[in-house]
């Protein structure tokens, strides 16, 4: 038996007056994804416990079988893992997003209105991070460039407590109401504000200015953290696992955890990320000794930031074309048994463009069985109409590679 987590993050959402009060999920058209809720078991989940950010990296690790009050420190010492950051039990790391901010005569007055800097390119993000770094690295705080606006800064001999806004959350808004502040705020607020008059006039944001683009013109702190401390999957649940993701979070989760990590070209995480190449990766994985194979696509968690309906149900269709339809098809073909489990880490509603901790849908699926509990579609309607609803999201991997079907 081999086993597919196909995670598409943010996929869920509210319903959207302009498709007739459907959700993108309802929209789409997504004939693998139905399939698998006509012969499987659909119910919702709670992956967001209470009193937790619903951010990617509390829901993921749920999903991927761990209880976030055992184990969770922060995101960003996630992120940090997998850019090979070697972090000592008193350093203290913060997500840096390089953000688009308005005109303003003074920082504070700025308004959020791009946390990802139009996407920048990798390498126009590393050369504007490596200057910050040169220019603003102390004996204790340093930046590591990550990919496209996905950085990282560590700050050492240092401790948590720091009180600090995911940029996603504020976008549209003025930042004044959301500076850092708490242990380590005001030295954190001047770093950016530092970063600002270093990048305003940057060659590479005069550049992107001129070509249409937002510039990167800000450095912005969030999601800080300490070492992880996450045990091995293979010990826990006796599988060997493989990660399927362009982002680094998700890297980081599977390195903490034994997981094999997949290279794939043209991963963006984003709408033109090499939807076929996370296909082929997943099973190449599947085919030199993984059980399991946890296929990780941003793609619709950032259509839903940037409020891009289309884009959101696009990324929903692609992923179930060129990724799930093509591993099941092949899989198929090898006359392999195998179980799918489908999901998304949380909502990210087009109308909100940010995480919401609403319990999403899931659907648990073997191909040599039919589920006990199926649906006509997937769909947050659908999986709710089942009445099934878990409360720990944590406990559904070991019901999924288990095969115990509620």
């Amino acid at each position: 038996m081999k086993y597919i987590v196909m995670l598409g993050d943010g996929m869920s959402d509210y319903p959207v007056p302009e498709l007739g009060g459907k959700t993108p999920l309802e929209a789409a058209n997504k004939p693998n994804m139905d399939y698998l809720a006509a012969h499987g078991v659909v119910g919702m989940a709670k992956t967001v416990p209470d009193g937790y950010t619903p951010g990617s990296d509390v829901a993921n690790i749920s999903v991927i079988g761990y209880n976030p009050a055992d184990c969770y420190s922060g995101r960003s010492p996630l992120e940090a893992v997998s850019m090979g950051i070697d972090l000592a039990d008193d350093d203290v790391t913060f997500r840096c997003n390089l953000v688009t901010l308005s005109d303003a005569e003074n920082y504070e007055d700025a308004i959020m209105l791009d946390n990802a800097a139009d996407e920048i390119s990798t390498p126009e993000a590393a050369e504007l991070m490596n200057y910050v770094n040169t220019n603003l690295r102390t004996d204790d705080f340093c930046f590591y460039p990550g990919v496209s606006y996905r950085h990282c800064a560590v700050m050492s001999h240092a401790e948590t407590g720091s009180d600090l806004t995911p940029p996603h959350d504020i976008l549209d808004k003025p930042i004044k109401t959301y500076l850092p502040g708490g242990k380590y705020g005001e030295r954190l607020l001047g770093f950016m504000k530092r970063s600002w008059e270093l990048l305003r006039d940057h060659p590479i944001n005069k550049a992107r200015i001129e070509r249409g683009l937002r510039p990167a013109n800000s450095c912005w702190f969030w999601g800080e953290g300490t070492r992880p401390s996450l045990n091995n999957f293979e010990e826990i649940y006796g599988k060997k696992g493989g990660m399927v993701s362009a982002v680094d979070l998700l890297k980081g989760i599977g390195i903490c955890i034994g997981f094999k990590n997949a290279e794939v070209e043209g991963a963006t995480g984003n709408i033109d990320t090499n939807f076929k190449g996370k296909a082929d990766a997943a099973l190449e994985m599947l085919h030199s000794g993984c059980d399991i194979v946890y296929i990780h696509v941003e793609a619709p968690d950032e259509s839903g930031h940037r409020g891009e309906l289309d884009n959101k149900i696009r990324s929903i269709e692609l992923i179930d074309s060129e990724i799930l339809g093509p591993v099941m098809n092949q899989l198929r073909k090898e006359e392999e048994d195998f179980s799918v489990l489908l999901m998304p880490d949380h909502p990210t509603p087009t109308a909100l463009r940010t995480h919401v901790s609403d319990p999403v849908p899931f659907v648990l699926y073997r191909s040599d069985k039919e589920g006990a509990l199926p649906a006509a579609g997937y769909s947050e309607k659908q999986a709710e109409a089942t009445g099934l609803y878990l409360p720990e999201a944590h406990k559904i991997m070991s019901r999924f590679l288990s095969g115990e079907f509620i």
